[in-house]
């Protein structure tokens, strides 16, 4: 009973260690939740809508508030003291208090508030879009990984079949060997075809542990996840004709990412220029004082004042920092312009590249398909011929070699076709 009792157990914590199949929607969606790129992309876009608000707040007075209260010891001499060469007269009363409030605002500075709003939209559009990016960025790194794990398990399916039909092999070459058809060296050959899908096998095996752990990473689930078998399916060709993704390129989140770039420098430069003109401000301010016997802040008898003040700037000369940061400025948004422009021209080319290497991954995908099935007939002949006698074990070997190298054909094929699709989705910022 208890010897039962244990092997139930065992075989628990053995499943509970199997890794998890999930599909590649799940993985994407935990992948993009969970990814301290996109965490860290989430929060720039945070921080620039932050900044949005504070460059509206800059059109709004700033207001404070003021109050204290302080005790004067009683003086023991004289009522007045002299301090810095002036006749100072110590109040009566000890307890002394203050009260004040003002407000103060910018009525013109140049434009440069305007333009710093510019700057903030600019930058919130930015982190935006870069949001989408790394967004998809993550998408295609978890595609890949995922479409490794997939070949890995197909890899695997693979090399069983290798081993089963070695171990086949095997089988009939012992069979003539006892009807005295075949030689030792028949055997052997055979039992070393069984050693290589072993290692095949094992390699296989290894590739997929791997595979699993750095997906299991990527999604950061607290248990170990790997690819659905299901998802070996491959969607049919692309939603869109290659002309609309050729056109999309031109919309690609890098394009729009160099676009708000260029917005935001020529924002800056704007508000570089404006330090030429002068500044404006008013500001407000009332309070009050007074002093009384005992400690009753703001309860007392204050006398109280307020005064109204406008004034204006103009930088004559300033050791020519307005023309330095003009001039970086400027410096600024010509870079940001030759990099719009090579923004673009870069999707074009990546778009014709990637759409380039689909379709022929396609063509390769069908073509090996073809191959494999070729390949498994042409096995499955060599091995009627052997056991009859009419065929040589070396022609059944080369035949079985020539299947296993294009199963793994097949299969980095189908890996191809499936990176190339999600380089695409990548590219675009949409799914395909």
């Amino acid at each position: 009973m208890l010897i039962a009792a244990a092997s139930a157990l065992l075989a628990m914590a053995g499943a509970d260690s199997l890794p998890r199949p999930i599909s590649l929607d799940q993985a994407i969606e935990l992948a993009q939740k969970n990814s301290p790129a996109v965490v860290q992309a989430i929060g720039e876009q945070r921080t620039a809508a932050a900044s949005v608000r504070s460059a509206y707040a800059a059109f709004i007075p700033s207001f404070t508030l003021s109050s204290g209260t302080t005790r004067q010891l009683p003086a023991q001499g004289p009522r007045t003291v002299v301090e810095n060469g002036q006749v100072v007269i110590l109040p009566t009363e000890p307890w002394s208090t203050n009260i004040g409030m003002g407000a103060n605002v910018t009525l013109f500075a140049g434009g440069r508030r305007i333009f710093d709003l510019k700057q903030a939209h600019a930058q919130s559009d930015a982190a935006d879009v870069g949001l989408v990016e790394q967004t998809y960025m993550v998408r295609l790194d978890v595609q890949q990984q995922y479409f490794n794990s997939l070949a890995a398990i197909e890899s695997e399916s693979a090399a069983r079949a290798q081993l089963g039909q070695a171990q086949e092999q095997y089988k009939a070459a012992i069979v003539r060997l006892r009807a005295q058809t075949a030689t030792r060296s028949d055997s052997l050959r055979a039992e070393i075809q069984i050693r290589n899908a072993q290692i095949a096998l094992l390699q296989a095996r290894s590739d997929l542990e791997v595979a699993n752990a750095t997906l299991t990473r990527m999604v950061a689930t607290p248990y170990p996840v790997t690819a659905m078998a299901a998802d070996t399916l491959d969607r049919p060709g692309l939603a869109l004709e290659d002309d609309a993704i050729l056109k999309l390129a031109g919309e690609s989140p890098a394009v729009h990412s160099a676009e708000t770039a260029v917005t935001s420098a020529r924002a800056a430069r704007n508000s570089a220029w404006a330090a030429y003109l002068p500044t404006i401000t008013a500001s407000y301010s009332r309070g009050g004082s007074g002093t009384s016997g005992d400690f009753s802040p703001w309860s007392g008898d204050l006398t109280y004042s307020g005064s109204l003040r406008f004034s204006m700037s103009l930088p004559v000369f300033d050791q020519l920092q307005r023309e330095e940061q003009v001039t970086r400025a400027d410096v600024a948004l010509t870079n940001a312009e030759a990099q719009l422009r090579d923004a673009r021209l870069a999707a074009q080319e990546s778009a014709i590249q990637d759409l380039g290497v689909f379709h022929t991954s396609e063509e390769k995908l069908a073509a090996q398909v073809l191959t494999v099935a070729a390949s498994e007939e042409d096995l499955r002949t060599q091995q009627q011929r052997y056991s009859v006698g009419t065929s040589t074990l070396l022609d059944l070997l080369t035949s079985q070699a020539t299947l296993d190298q294009a199963r793994q054909a097949l299969i980095r094929a189908r890996y191809d076709l499936r990176v190339a699709r999600a380089q695409l989705e990548a590219l675009l910022g949409r799914a395909l």
